[in-house]
């Protein structure tokens, strides 16, 4: 499949639940590249690259996300990929 890059804001209590340390272990498990962060809305936001079958697994994985978070809903934008990504990061 081709290479594919999502936009995702994963919304509900997933900050101060290991949600963006979960996300990179998960990302980087797939070989998925890009990155996640909170934001000061509450929410988590990740921008997340690879091949299409990565990039769906990492969705269905962020609608459960880490044991302690209660993710409400996520929204998901569809972007061009890039590549310009060589891991997966937390950022501040």
């Amino acid at each position: 499949m081709a290479n594919k890059a999502v936009q995702l804001v994963v919304r509900g209590r997933v900050q101060g639940v290991f949600f963006r340390a979960s996300a990179q272990r998960e990302c980087r498990r797939l070989g998925a590249t890009g990155w996640v962060k909170n934001r000061s809305d509450g929410n988590v936001e990740m921008l997340v690259e690879g091949d299409e079958n990565v990039i769906r697994d990492v969705m269905a994985w962020a609608q459960r996300g880490p044991s302690a978070a209660r993710v409400e809903y996520v929204d998901t934008r569809w972007k061009s990929y890039t590549g310009e990504f060589d891991d997966f990061e937390i950022r501040d």
